[in-house]
């Protein structure tokens, strides 16, 4: 991999629990993105996907707070800085989209005057300007007839012409890396193929990064480079695609993969994983993923598995695997 434009390195991120202590939902993750590089964070709901993303961009909702960890993007350090350049990132460096447009989206103001909105918000550009600018978006993101979608509103639009707006909005300021939480989760199949590849699209056309967070394994097959499974917290396994998706090591993507309806054979029933993500005034002092895993050990229950990397391409954390790489 190049020189990461996004790195992370020991993000954590706690709330209060009901004991007064604070619970890390985010613990010690390491995440990198290089220019122009499909990132995917995948896992079930509840694993803290999305508030490692809301932790990179410094929206972490109160009572939540990060208490370690570092955020560089391009080499500059994004923990510490004011609530007035921290802004300034957020849109002109690292922008959002978000899974739910219709709550993202200002439901009294055109579409149009939001997109020209996020461009003068961080260009000095006249309305000429802008506008003239937030048609072309339009244009580049595949909506039809971008005049008269201009002057819409909202609820004038269908789920999936929403969703190009907020890509719109997201790449108003050109920024370098994109984060894409859920994008297409509230689409049917035909819109999510279309927004996949208008993604796909704009990351070879533009160099723009984009760190994908979704629970469908379908989706980061279409798109990412790498992927980096997420449970109860930690970053389980990494690697690229081919790497995780092929030849998964740890139990935990093993089951994510068997559950997938695209691997079944028609009336072949799905294998699910057993038991819930426990939460995090649950997790156990070992292996997190241990009460739903059928390659349990003693240790595991006893203390975390370290990183083991396989090569250049993987790493894991797993006692089992870690055991059979050495005999």
């Amino acid at each position: 991999m190049s020189e990461a434009l996004l790195h992370v390195d020991g993000l954590l991120t706690s709330f209060p629990g009901a004991r007064g202590a604070r619970l890390p939902v985010v613990d010690r993750v390491d995440v990198a993105v290089a220019r122009g590089e499909a990132v995917a964070l995948v896992g079930e709901s509840g694993c803290g996907k999305s508030m490692t993303a809301l932790s990179i961009v410094g929206l972490v909702p109160k009572p939540g707070r990060i208490d370690a960890g570092s955020v560089r993007m391009a080499g500059r350090e994004l923990r510490g800085l004011s609530v007035t350049a921290l802004r300034h990132v957020r849109g002109a460096e690292i922008a959002m989209i978000f899974q739910e447009p219709a709550t993202s989206l200002n439901p009294v103001q055109s579409v149009g005057a939001q997109v020209v909105e996020a461009i003068t918000l961080h260009e000095s550009v006249t309305r000429g300007e802008a506008r003239r600018r937030a048609l072309g978006l339009f244009e580049q993101v595949g909506i039809p007839d971008p005049s008269a979608r201009f002057v819409a509103y909202p609820h004038q639009l269908s789920g999936g012409l929403k969703q190009r707006v907020m890509i719109a909005i997201a790449l108003a300021a050109r920024p370098q890396l994109l984060i894409a939480d859920e994008p297409t989760t509230a689409l049917d199949v035909t819109i999510q193929a279309q927004i996949l590849e208008l993604l796909r699209g704009l990351a070879r056309e533009t160099g723009t990064a984009i760190l994908l967070i979704t629970h469908d394994l379908g989706v980061v097959n279409e798109i990412a480079d790498r992927v980096a499974v997420m449970y109860a917290g930690r970053i389980v396994e990494e690697g690229t695609r081919a790497a995780v998706l092929g030849a998964p090591r740890h139990p935990y993507t093993q089951g994510l993969l068997r559950s997938m309806p695209a691997r079944a054979a028609p009336g072949e029933r799905l294998v699910e994983i057993p038991g819930v993500v426990p939460a995090p005034d649950l997790w156990p002092s070992g292996c997190r993923f241990a009460d739903r895993c059928a390659l349990v050990m003693d240790r595991c229950r006893a203390r975390e598995p370290e990183r083991s990397v396989f090569g250049a391409s993987a790493a894991t954390r797993c006692y089992a695997v870690a055991a059979e790489a050495s005999r």
